[in-house]
């Protein structure tokens, strides 16, 4: 990473809390990443702009994560929508990101479209997965709200009862993308029944309204370092404390070793089945568009 997407915090989670107020959060600014990650699809304005924007929340959630090996996935899943689905995961910092959509009604829409027309009734699935644990959890929310935004504030207060703020901002190139969440932590020590978490607690509506004081243009300006973001809404706490941050990349987890392993697992005659009139069995990756062409010898080996 150069010099100056580090003095931005390019492509980084910074974690931060705020002991007095029993909040914590985090805040996520996505630079080359998102330019990796889009330039492998060809997509039109608005859906490069949900996606963005999905990224940024999938960063800022799997952020959170306590195991370095863990995952989580975002899914949203539509009835009736020009997004057919959305898909990011994140993984160790790695992001990855596809979106299906009908490009012809997308086409047809006379305005930029807004979130119940991009996903018609929809739902938003967070899945945890821990690496060491091997814990799974899911949380499943209808999709509502005029943003992503204040869907996955939905998310938290649904389906985690714990009041919570998020913001999302992509610049108007379409090449930068920032987010905040901010959460309050049940009776201010994390481990306690979520149960005695008040949505209106006097702590958490103080520093909620400062956070709401943040601006689009500065989750996005590339001169404003995400500590002096931090210090513009939080100067006058008692203490503001920057945690650990982690380095965001672009993460593709397909290769051909993969892929071959995956057509391993059906039998033979089903391979024979799969092949296509060019000899190979032929697998496309959603996440990075590469196609992976395989022959049936590359299993001799393996029968």
């Amino acid at each position: 990473m150069n010099q100056a997407a580090v003095a931005a915090n390019l492509d980084e989670a910074v974690g931060f809390a705020l002991p007095a107020r029993s909040a914590r959060g985090r805040l996520v600014r996505l630079g080359p990443v998102l330019d990796e990650v889009l330039s492998a699809h060809d997509y039109p304005a608005p859906i490069a702009r949900i996606l963005s924007e999905a990224l940024v929340l999938t960063a800022l959630l799997g952020a959170m994560l306590k195991e370095a090996e863990g995952q989580l996935t975002m899914q949203a899943q539509t009835e009736s929508g020009i997004i057919d689905l959305l898909v990011c995961d994140y993984k160790g910092g790695e992001l990855r990101g596809y979106v299906r959509f009908d490009g012809e009604r997308l086409a047809a829409e006379a305005s930029l479209p807004s979130l119940f027309a991009l996903f018609g009734k929809g739902y938003l699935a967070i899945t945890f997965d821990q690496a060491v644990t091997r814990e799974r959890y899911q949380g499943i929310v209808p999709l509502e709200g005029e943003s992503l935004a204040e869907a996955a504030q939905h998310f938290f207060s649904q389906s985690e009862q714990i009041p919570s703020l998020v913001r999302l901002a992509v610049n108007d190139t379409g090449h930068v993308a920032g987010g905040i969440l901010l959460q309050h932590l049940p009776e201010g020590e994390e481990g306690r029944e979520r149960l005695h978490t008040r949505l209106d607690h006097p702590e958490w509506e103080h520093v909620r309204a400062l956070a709401e004081t943040i601006r689009a243009n500065e989750l996005v300006d590339q001169d404003l370092p995400l500590e002096t973001l931090l210090w513009r809404l939080f100067h006058e706490e008692e203490e503001v404390r920057v945690l650990s941050s982690v380095p965001l990349s672009r993460g593709c987890r397909c290769s051909f070793e993969y892929v071959r392993d995956v057509i391993g697992r059906f039998g033979a005659e089903e391979r024979r089945d799969m092949v296509d009139d060019d000899g190979f069995i032929s697998v496309d990756c959603e996440f990075c568009s590469r196609v992976f062409p395989i022959r049936l010898r590359d299993f001799d080996d393996r029968d």
